[in-house]
């Protein structure tokens, strides 16, 4: 028996296939069309072997039966699919755990779009397509927001009139929890450290971007907030700014709401700043050639990472482990070294061996480094099986439970 894990994005659909009881992972693979809207590159690694085709995708619809087709002829069956487990980033007050999907789960998933607008339509999408293709089994919505559920309320309230909390629900959420939790345990298994006693910053960087404390396995404090435009530098969105810029572009400049909403998600961050790409990668090769305002966005891009780093640990008043994690994190020696520089203060020696020739999981500080720091390979799709397992387990079967 299987659980079959997706992961939709704006313009790509990743998926994972795992052991119903081991969780070893059988097969994975992307969707992705972000070079054609109607064509789509779907590549597939099963057993080490990696394939990749181009085929018609006008919709999820159609995405999914691609990844039903390949698995099939992989040798994966959907009668053998126990359960689907679904990511999906913003899961409001209502959900503070995974929940078994049923109309109504949906149709609350779908009234917070507006708060993750690039993130919980395509996820909605993949899951209706999901669930039309697979009706006998039960899916599972497994939330980024669950994570941050007990943050302290000193954390969640904004200093903004207290009415908008209490009415209107303006609080912080919190993001990329699936991978700050996973990570923060892979750190503690890595150091071979009890968890319950681990202060750690973990630093999930790739086209969105978020840093959270976590103590005792907890979340104690994390820079995204509302929605996941709040907080550090990103691929196209700025992270935190003066809200009074965007008072000023409205009133003296005429920006309409639809093209303030267009300039944050995606005209700002890497993007805005270099003029070259929200990836990291082009970015950085543009800096490499003498392109000066990739060098400056990759510089803020940094220096809103090292800040992020040095508020956290203020509030743990210490920390135990760094942690790189997702595209960027995971794969960038050059962005950890200049995250770690002038961080020397706080205890922290990175080793320059090491982390040039870092691959996940590992530990790239220096063996006398007080402050350990880890690069570790972001796993969101095997904690989402797992989730997955443990909400369709036993009595956690009625449709909207939480568990």
């Amino acid at each position: 028996m299987t659980i079959l894990v997706i992961n939709a994005g704006s313009s790509s659909l990743k998926f994972g296939l795992f052991d119903a009881e081991g969780f070893g992972e059988l097969s994975s693979g992307i969707v992705d069309w972000r070079a054609d809207a109607r064509k789509a590159e779907l590549t597939v690694v099963t057993g080490g072997s990696r394939e990749s085709f181009i085929v018609e995708v006008p919709g999820y619809g159609s995405a999914f039966g691609h990844v039903q087709r390949i698995l099939g002829e992989n040798g994966f069956v959907a009668e053998d699919i126990r359960a689907v487990g679904h990511r999906v980033v913003h899961g409001g007050v209502e959900f503070r755990s995974s929940v078994i999907i049923d109309d109504r789960v949906i149709e609350s998933i779908r009234q917070l779009s507006d708060l993750a607008p690039l993130h919980n339509p395509p996820a909605l999408m993949a899951m209706e397509a999901a669930r039309k293709e697979l009706p006998g089994v039960p899916h599972v919505s497994v939330f980024d927001t669950a994570f941050f559920r007990d943050l302290p309320l000193k954390d969640i309230v904004y200093p903004l009139p207290y009415e908008w909390f209490e009415k209107w629900g303006i609080r912080r959420f919190g993001f990329h929890g699936i991978s700050h939790e996973y990570c923060a345990l892979r750190a503690a298994e890595l150091l071979l450290a009890d968890v319950s006693g681990l202060s750690a910053i973990t630093l999930h960087l790739g086209n969105g971007c978020s840093a959270t404390a976590v103590l005792g396995g907890r979340p104690v404090a994390t820079t995204m907030g509302f929605t996941p435009l709040e907080g550090m530098m990103m691929g196209t969105r700025p992270g935190s700014v003066d809200p009074g810029i965007l008072i000023y572009v409205m009133k003296e400049k005429g920006l309409s709401v639809k093209g303030l909403h267009e300039a944050l998600n995606h005209g700002s961050g890497l993007l805005g700043v270099s003029g070259v790409s929200s990836d990291f990668r082009k970015v950085e090769e543009a800096a490499a050639r003498g392109e000066a305002r990739a060098r400056l966005a990759l510089d803020i891009y940094a220096d809103r990472i090292r800040s992020a780093v040095g508020s956290l640990a203020a509030v743990m008043g210490g920390v135990d482990a760094l942690v790189f994690t997702a595209g960027v994190g995971e794969n960038s020696a050059s962005l950890r070294a200049m995250v770690c520089d002038g961080l020397s203060f706080m205890g922290l020696e990175l080793d320059n061996m090491l982390n040039e020739k870092s691959r996940p999981d590992a530990v790239v500080s220096k063996e006398k480094s007080p402050v350990k720091v880890l690069t570790i390979k972001t796993r969101e799709a095997l904690f989402i099986a797992q989730e997955t397992a443990r909400a369709i387990s036993g009595h956690r079967e009625l449709p909207g439970e939480t568990f």
